[in-house]
């Protein structure tokens, strides 16, 4: 094992090049002083705003507001109603559907005198509801034959929605046994288990078994009358049908569908971008698929003459996600070559919508930690920003001329909050401020970025949290934070447990090491095969430069927390380092063969070259129980009793073995939870038992016996 030495930047990896903001040549700007620090309990006041939605003349923005009823343990949502006259907001926004009923997903109808919403309304087996917008108001109703989010033909006239056809056959329904099953059972009357013949059996966080895929349920499209009706099935498809999207003159749709869905060797994209028109769907024809090439094709969004088609391209598992255009003839297939937008861009763009005059295609992505909306010329040219900021622009919703867009915004010191702008991104204006009064009673600490170099030349990003008493004489512990994925990335968002450790006194250094999404595809794709042996570094040489910009944190006091990826890793650095003094590891990987062969998703596989009995050697170097031996870091295990992404059994085993090692530990098994923890009473409950195991080992009596006498304090 090669132990990491923590005393300055010179340790395994040699010097480390450190490039710093020009904010960490200054003091940390003293923060005026609030009543008290963030608590675990402050998480059931936080108020998370979602799906907001234009109407289409930009005279209302609907949005949802789901907040905690910390009696009850549960969330509620409702849905919110913001005035908007000449694209400034009108008083302020009221609370439109009954508050004592979830209601979700808002959507409008072309002419913007109906807005639809999902609720469960007492024994109603209907979910979707409606209410009309404007001087006449009343209850919510719904519209015959309508059983999904309606999805508005351009003129109004039809809704389309997705729904799994009614399987009246029991056997199949019940889906307990597989249809290809071999053994037979004794008694069927007596039988009330589960026979699989597939790798797909479970769902993480799903407490029933999956049904074989044969007899899964599977969305086919349906229209109905705008004023009700009889449902009509359009697809009867092997495949599940998605994305759909009308035709600007309402005879037709594009959608996708993944005729490899149910391949559980195929791990590569595969999903088809297919037309049908609607009176060919009325005489029983198939679905033409519009274009075909190697990978996956999906997001198809019509220019508003019909004549072009965006999409996303994605060629294999390893490569870039392409923004795509291709003109389509009259039979709604593609008439030529499809032309690359983004080639020169090295980001991965999201789902495209067109402009209202078509010369522009606008795609939300995820840049450096940041996520914002950006544009790019239907000719093609550069992508240019259309949002800027250190922060998190999630939910655009545009209006149908392009006079507005409405948005949720969020950075790392101000949970999410509902925005309105022009297309330019100017004229900026908030309209909601539901978690105002309660951040003006608590200390919120911001984050400044601070960027490295490892051994390769690479650059590497994060954010370091000072502790709310960072003004107090030091030294002061530290918590490096690791994200899960690995291809996923910190964002510039409020983060309540880094608010939490900073204000029980610690640093927060939460960094994006490779492996991360948001910073290019070869940087997301760095650590292939070499999983914690690659990244090790950047956690390494970032801490080591964290140390460096800030001399008064305690090299000797550092710990380490992350789920998922980031629980692996945490198992990882405590097992092949000494720089970590206690460490808090949930949903973590202990052993990829046996994760591999247990766990819901198709990981480890392509990461690694192949499946474990291909590349055994492989993925037990990668293990951190590998290594276990060597940990001497008190750890807390946190696991989630319904953990099917990373099973249960990949927590016993790290705790088991620490447990034999003398190590002091603990193991938390949250009930009812599954991958990540939902529960409010639970999720708070994690953040304080964090912070707790921190504070004993870090700040309290155990910090000062190891400081005194090594690692041999008494437990």
């Amino acid at each position: 094992m090669h132990l990491v030495s923590s005393a300055g930047p010179a340790g395994r990896f040699g010097v480390v090049a450190v490039v710093l903001s020009m904010l960490l040549l200054v003091p940390v700007p003293a923060v005026e002083a609030q009543e008290r620090p963030l608590t675990p309990e402050d998480s059931y006041r936080m108020v998370n705003v979602g799906s907001p939605a234009l109407s289409p003349d930009a005279q209302h923005l609907a949005f949802t507001a789901t907040t905690i009823r910390e009696e009850e343990n549960d969330r509620r949502t409702s849905i919110w109603m913001q005035e908007i006259s000449e694209g400034r907001a009108v008083g302020e926004p009221i609370r439109f559907t009954d508050p004592t009923r979830d209601a979700s997903a808002p959507r409008w109808s072309p002419d913007g005198s109906l807005l639809s919403f999902t609720s469960r309304r007492g024994e109603e087996d209907q979910t979707v509801w409606f209410l009309r917008v404007g001087a006449v108001g009343g209850e919510a109703f719904t519209i015959d034959g309508v059983e999904g989010p309606p999805i508005w033909s351009p003129d109004g006239s039809q809704i389309a929605f997705l729904k799994s056809p009614e399987n009246d056959d029991e056997e199949k329904g019940a889906g307990t046994v597989a249809p290809n099953a071999i053994s037979q059972t004794l008694d069927p009357d007596r039988f009330d288990g589960h026979v699989v013949t597939n790798r797909r059996y479970k769902r993480d966080g799903q407490r029933d078994w999956l049904p074989h895929p044969e007899l899964r349920p599977r969305n086919q499209l349906f229209v109905v009358p705008a004023g009700g009706g009889e449902a009509e099935q359009l697809t009867d498809l092997s495949m599940a049908v998605g994305n759909v999207e009308w035709t600007p003159d309402g005879d037709g749709f594009y959608f996708t569908a993944d005729p490899m869905a149910h391949d559980e060797l195929d791990f590569h994209p595969s999903s088809r971008i297919y037309y049908l028109a609607l009176e060919d769907a009325r005489s029983g024809a198939e679905p033409r698929v519009v274009l075909e090439g190697e990978g996956g094709f999906s997001s198809p969004a019509l220019s508003p003459d019909g004549d072009w088609l965006a999409f996303l391209h994605t060629p294999s598992w390893f490569d870039q996600t392409e923004l795509m255009v291709v003109e389509v003839g009259a039979d709604g297939t593609a008439s030529g070559t499809p032309r690359n937008l983004t080639e020169e861009w090295i980001y991965s763009p999201g789902a495209p919508s067109w402009s209202a005059d078509g010369a522009q295609i606008r795609f939300s992505a995820g840049v450096h930690g940041n996520t914002h909306l950006y544009r790019v010329g239907a000719e093609g040219g550069p992508v240019e920003a259309v949002t800027t900021g250190d922060r998190t622009v999630s939910g655009v919703s545009v209006s149908d001329q392009d006079e507005l867009m409405a948005y949720v915004s969020t950075e790392p010191t101000q949970p999410g909050e509902a925005f309105v702008a022009r297309l330019d991104g100017s004229g900026e204006e908030r309209v909601s401020f539901f978690n105002d009064e309660w951040l003006a009673q608590v200390a919120i600490q911001p984050a400044t970025p601070i960027r490295w170099t490892v051994s390769d030349g690479t650059e590497v990003e994060g954010w370091v949290i000072p502790p709310a008493n960072a003004d107090e004489e030091g030294p002061h512990p530290m918590i490096l934070s690791i994200h899960g994925g690995p291809h996923s990335a910190y964002r510039n968002t409020f983060m309540g447990l880094f608010q939490v450790l900073s204000g029980a006194g610690f640093y927060v250094f939460y960094p994006n090491p490779r492996g991360s999404t948001t910073y290019g595809n070869d940087f997301k794709h760095a650590i292939h095969a070499g999983w914690g042996v690659v990244d090790e570094e950047d956690f390494v040489t970032g801490v080591e430069a964290v140390l460096e910009a800030y001399p008064d944190i305690d090299p000797d006091r550092v710990g380490v927390t992350g789920g998922s990826y980031g629980g692996y890793m945490t198992n990882w650095l405590t097992a092949r380092t000494d720089l970590f003094a206690a460490a808090v590891t949930r949903a973590s990987i202990s052993q990829w063969e046996s994760l591999a062969k247990t766990t819901d998703s198709n990981l480890p596989h392509l990461p690694f070259g192949g499946a474990s009995f291909e590349e055994r050697e492989l993925f037990r170097e990668l293990s951190p129980i590998s290594y276990v031996e060597n940990v001497t870091a008190p750890t807390l295990v946190i696991h989630g009793e319904m953990d099917y992404r990373t099973p249960l059994g990949e927590g016993e085993q790290w705790y088991g073995a620490l447990q034999k090692l003398g190590v002091p530990s603990e193991f938390i098994l949250y009930p009812r939870s599954a991958h990540g923890i939902r529960e409010p009473w639970l999720a708070a409950d994690s953040q304080e038992r964090t912070r707790s195991w921190f504070e004993h080992w870090l700040l309290g009596e155990a910090a000062a016996a190891v400081e005194e006498d090594g690692n041999d304090a008494e437990w």
